[in-house]
């Protein structure tokens, strides 16, 4: 993955995100409802609501390890962890390997 600086913060990019970037000179400003559209999906989007929430000491060691491994914050793995979990978008690997088993076998 590459890793994009501007000013203090690093992001790491994934091969869609890459694609995206080397595309960003080329997109289109919105304009009137579109852009209205977008602005209240950002606004939004930045309601954030702090929480406190309590894990044991391994679990936390664990929750870091792989946000550091990933390259994001912990603090934003587990969001998105919980926001994917509450959209039905949290899949279980075994359910997904379990699906393709059958899907290959039922042919």
């Amino acid at each position: 993955m590459d890793r994009v600086e501007r000013s203090d913060v690093r992001i790491r990019l994934d091969k869609a995100e890459r694609a995206i970037d080397r595309r960003a000179s080329s997109f289109r400003p919105l304009s009137g409802k579109k852009l209205r559209k977008v602005q209240g999906i950002l606004v939004r989007a930045r309601k954030n609501k702090n929480i406190n929430i309590r894990l044991s000491q391994e679990t936390l060691a664990e929750l870091k390890r792989r946000s550091a491994k990933e390259g994001l914050p912990y603090q934003t793995l587990i969001s998105s962890v919980l926001h994917k979990f509450v959209t039905d978008q949290l899949v279980d690997e075994d359910t997904v390997a379990r699906s393709i088993y059958l899907l290959r076998t039922s042919r």
